[in-house]
């Protein structure tokens, strides 16, 4: 058989389609000596476009370009001419009035299994059905069309507009209408593009990120639900995406979200000694039982001026004859707590049904593992956080309907993991220190409640961490610019240091000027302001008779200091305050690891060892102008964290269980030694120091170390 009749009956066209980009390999070729075969249409991709031989072309945004590999197994036999072939591609179309438009065009002969690309005219009408095929030759023989049976024809829409800008609306947050719904509520927004083929909608939510959702039938609206975070203008933006890929204008949705809505209801449970209900600041007071005791501790810093005490006996409950919120929609509930014990289970909280609890806040104590706090929603429960014998914890629970998933926070942080729940509507008792069982009441609460609260509504985060936060309270401010009767006052008027041998108050240097007075002293600036604590790191230091922090909870400490490189020989104490048998905190320069250290050992006892907690490399010492350096003890969170010119690192932050109480005096410049007496005498300058009862949050952090207080607010 010749070579040219082999060609006929032989040759293999395996063509690609790929609209605007891209090319592919067939999943198939034909080869053999039996009659021309077509190419394998129907198994070709493309990106991003395809050949589309269904009921449904494909829709491209820009003028395609139509691409084909060929490819032909069949050896030649003419010596010394390598295999050369060519494409040929046609596309028809039907005008409106029903006359058929066709174009072809071939490509300039190549080698085989090479990609040959036509780019269609910028005049090809645009919302028509084009169909195109192509077939192989090779200057003797062409193949079949891939048009030809088993393949078809394939077929695009050149759509040459993009889609109408979409329209926005909300029926709970009007456009331009300032202060509608409200921070934390709901709202529906409809998105609806006025062209008919639109996919898609692209948006975003000033405090998200950006999203998508596709309309229930192509052309048609689509709605999405949001709550706002904060008061003040936002700006929904969306754009419509259209089936061919092109997306239109943008469209800019301003609404003014109100103020958040207060508490459906809410007890302070600040009530005279001697009451018998709680007054509701909103809702429906409380009645209480006879275990109940009003005029109990409040948690400092929380405006909270007394809370209510609950014996854990069977008569220690509050309660109303009705739900506090309606737990079948979207509803968060939180107090203030402190357990007398941590050793059984006891309820904070909880909504009666008819045959036990829609939802409980309470304290878990499963015996075998260490306690937690929970909130139980129906048949979900999340647990988290450590309740502490005696420590105020603040505790919310929150249930999102939009979501379907519960949360619970303590102290302004989540804990446990996020959970699917299903509402529980309740019209039953609202109860305070106890859960409704099978049996009747139980796990009752013994210890501290104050402020509950029910909202309607979603609690925001800044909300939980505000509900949560306790204003931390100046102890003492001290700018070491003055000395009387060997002490330095306490900026307010408060207690002050004592200053012993070898410590001084610098100022800054006198009226004289050294370039005109040979004799004037040359002197260094202080640290901040008019004055600084000069040591001489023998036996020079201040201190307080007393204790100053109690340890045993948050606190603060803000202090600037410097040692000259030349004095940095030895691990120096900056701040101490001691127990019976040793500091329960240090604040010291180590030379050996070039670090600012805290040390914080946690038992008072004789020979403890020393633990640092945390550290931050400070090579130099902190020479030149000091270093503001701050310690942040958060019981709530149990985290140490220390801060060098208002940054903190890795190893700057700790884990730290249990606090204990120190007694002993609060000293700046020296620190406890094993054997009872004192050292790590500081030389160098102290200035600013600032103390707190309370954990200042970062931002706060970064203001201690100047003449003023940082603004609590």
């Amino acid at each position: 058989m010749s070579g040219r009749v082999r060609k006929r009956r032989a040759l293999v066209g395996s063509c690609l389609a790929a609209l605007v980009a891209g090319v592919v390999t067939p999943s198939a070729a034909y080869a053999g000596e039996g009659p021309n075969l077509p190419p394998a249409v129907q198994d070709l991709q493309a990106q991003p476009g395809g050949c589309a031989t269904g009921d449904e072309p494909e829709y491209v945004r820009s003028h395609p370009v139509l691409k084909a590999r060929l490819t032909d197994p069949v050896e030649d036999d003419r010596i010394g001419y390598p295999e050369q072939l060519t494409a040929e591609f046609e596309i028809w179309w039907s005008e409106p009035d029903g006359s058929e438009q066709r174009r072809s065009w071939t490509t300039s002969p190549t080698s085989v299994d090479r990609v040959h690309s036509v780019p269609l005219p910028s005049d090809i009408p645009s919302e028509t059905v084009i169909s195109w095929h192509v077939r192989a030759g090779d200057g003797v023989a062409y193949s079949p069309w891939s048009s030809e049976a088993p393949g078809a024809a394939c077929r695009f829409v050149y759509d040459g507009e993009i889609p109408a800008a979409p329209v926005v609306s909300s029926p709970e947050y009007p456009a331009e209408t300032y202060w509608a719904g409200g921070v934390g509520i709901y709202g529906s927004f409809t998105m609806d593009s006025p062209s008919a083929d639109v996919v898609e909608y692209w948006y975003t939510f000033p405090d998200r990120p950006r999203a998508t959702v596709r309309p229930a039938e192509m052309g048609g609206p689509s709605t999405v639900r949001y709550a706002p975070l904060s008061r003040g203008p936002k700006v929904l933006s969306v754009q419509a995406l259209d089936r061919s890929g092109r997306m239109s204008m943008p469209t800019h949705y301003t609404f003014h979200p109100g103020v958040a809505s207060a508490p459906v209801s809410r007890w302070k449970l600040d009530d005279e000694a001697g009451s018998v209900t709680a007054a509701a600041e909103a809702g429906e007071a409380a009645r209480a039982g006879r275990g109940v005791t009003f005029g109990g501790p409040a948690p400092s810093g929380t405006g909270l001026t007394s809370t209510v005490t609950l014996d854990g006996s069977r008569h220690g409950f509050l309660t109303t004859g009705t739900p506090a919120v309606d737990s079948g929609g979207t509803f968060a509930v939180g107090a203030w707590v402190r357990p007398a014990r941590d050793d059984r289970s006891m309820t904070v909280l909880s909504q009666d049904t008819a045959s036990g609890a829609a939802y409980a806040l309470a304290l878990e104590a499963p015996g075998k593992t260490s306690a937690s706090y929970s909130f139980t929603l129906g048949d979900t429960k999340i647990t988290g956080g450590t309740p502490e014998a005696g420590e105020w914890a603040y505790l919310l629970g929150l249930y999102d309907t939009e979501t379907g998933y519960a949360q619970l926070f303590v102290n302004g942080h989540e804990v446990g993991t996020e959970a699917e729940a299903a509402a529980v509507r309740a019209d039953g008792a609202f109860q305070i220190g106890r859960v409704l069982g099978p049996n009747g009441y139980r796990q009752r609460w013994r210890g501290d409640i104050g402020d509950v609260r029910a909202y309607d509504r979603l609690v925001v985060p800044s909300e939980v961490t505000g509900l949560a936060h306790r204003k931390p309270t100046l102890l003492g401010h001290w700018s070491f610019s003055t000395a009387d009767a060997g002490t330095t006052p306490e900026n307010a008027g408060g207690a002050p240091l004592r200053l012993a041998p070898g410590a001084s108050i610098h100022r800054g240097p006198d009226s004289c000027a050294p370039d005109a007075d040979p004799d004037c002293p040359t002197q260094p600036y202080p640290l901040v302001g008019e004055g600084h604590l000069q040591l001489d790191g023998e036996g020079g230091h201040a201190a307080l008779d007393t204790p100053l922090v109690d340890t045993a909870d948050s606190f603060t400490l803000g202090v600037v200091a410097r040692i000259g490189p030349e004095d940095a020989t030895r691990p120096m104490t900056v701040l101490s305050q001691a127990g019976e048998h040793t500091d329960a905190f240090k604040l010291r320069y180590d030379p050996a690891r070039y670090a600012w250290e805290l040390i914080m050992p946690e038992r008072d006892e004789a020979g403890a060892p020393e633990t640092v907690v945390a550290h931050i490399t400070w090579p130099d010492g902190s020479g030149g102008l000091g270093t503001r350096l701050a310690v942040v003890y958060d019981d709530a969170t149990d985290t140490v964290t220390l801060y060098a010119d208002g940054y903190t690192e890795a190893g700057g932050t700790a884990h730290v269980r249990d606090g204990w109480t120190s007694d002993g005096p609060f000293q700046v410049g020296r620190a406890r030694t094993a054997d009872g007496g004192w050292g790590e005498h500081l030389r160098g300058q102290v200035d600013e120091l600032q103390v707190y009862a309370g954990a200042l949050r970062e931002d706060e952090v970064s203001h201690l170390g100047w003449e003023t207080d940082p603004c609590l607010c």
